[in-house]
């Protein structure tokens, strides 16, 4: 038997490698006004300590679920007001941070951003007993929408559109409060773990529930009614927009579709604009929609290519 194999020694040219790569930063800053990292200080939020911080905040809204699996019930409120105070000390400092990255360059937003982030906390943990209530709906609606679900537990424990409205119902607090970047970053780690891709300025009603789950994209200014279900592959999008000045794209506008209460959204639908989906409509799968339909509506593709002029689908 041969002994072990002995490589040659390999040279990564590193002191090149770090000098382009300093380059690159510099060139990326500089433009940008960002010399002033070489400071040594984090400037932004970290999505590893957010992960964190959501991780707790689920296990303290349902604590003999989500939290530590040796957990007994005659300690359950100890472990919650341990773990929420330790999640919103933890906030407290990312928000901090995004409050300090928005105003770099205005001393007066500087000088109270620690007080201002201590608000914004205090008024994210003060929100936490209405999510719980939201989240309890969501959890119902998946339950009682889905014949395969043996139970709620299930649902909560194994469903990612479960999992993704935690997140959502979360981070859309953070929206609200005025943090956008951290509510992005819990946006994006819901999506990274369950493939579902719910911007946090968008606005969803009581009893919301995503079957199956994966491809779903629901827009910022989108706003859905209650007791909405959409299935997987679903895009409540908008349509491309005009550039504003110096080529970008103007904000704020409300561009995305709004869902009245009890529709239903078929895998592979999408729906583009500022259009309105009538209460109790059904829309069905694969159909491209860029305009409002009425109340009680049935959409199918079928119905739409009877809709169109006899000039055909490219008319």
């Amino acid at each position: 038997m041969s002994g072990p194999a002995y490589l040659p020694t390999a040279h990564w040219n590193l002191d090149s490698i770090v000098s382009g790569l300093r380059q690159a930063r510099v060139a990326w800053r500089g433009p940008r006004g960002r010399l002033r990292e070489d400071a040594g200080l984090r400037e932004f939020p970290s999505q590893e300590a957010l992960r964190q911080i959501i991780k707790d905040l689920s296990g303290a809204l349902f604590p003999m679920r989500l939290g530590p699996i040796d957990l007994r019930e005659e300690v359950e409120d100890f472990y919650v007001g341990h773990t929420i105070g330790a999640a919103l000390d933890a906030l407290l400092h990312q928000v901090n941070l995004e409050l300090q990255y928005v105003g770099r360059d205005d001393p007066a937003q500087l000088a109270d951003s620690r007080q201002r982030a201590i608000e914004i906390v205090r008024r994210f943990g003060a929100e936490l007993p209405r999510v719980r209530a939201a989240l309890d709906l969501d959890v119902t609606a998946a339950y009682q929408g889905d014949p395969a679900a043996h139970s709620v537990d299930e649902v909560l424990l194994c469903y990612p559109g479960v999992a993704a409205m935690i997140h959502h119902r979360l981070a859309n607090v953070l929206y609200r409060l005025g943090v956008p970047m951290l509510a992005r970053i819990v946006a994006e780690i819901a999506h990274a773990d369950t493939g579902i891709d719910i911007h946090p300025g968008a606005t969803i009603g009581r009893s919301f529930f995503i079957d199956h789950g994966t491809g779903v994209v629901i827009g910022e200014t989108a706003i859905i009614g209650d007791r909405v279900r959409l299935y997987q592959m679903v895009t409540l999008g908008a349509k491309r927009f005009p550039p504003g000045e110096n080529g970008e794209l103007k904000k704020g506008l409300a561009r995305h579709p709004l869902i009245e209460d009890d529709v239903v959204i078929y895998a592979g639908a999408t729906i583009l604009g500022r259009v309105t989906i009538g209460k109790g409509s059904t829309i069905g799968g694969n159909v491209w929609l860029t305009r409002s339909v009425p109340p009680g509506s049935n959409v199918t593709q079928a119905s739409l290519v009877s809709d169109m002029p006899d000039c055909g689908l490219g008319g």
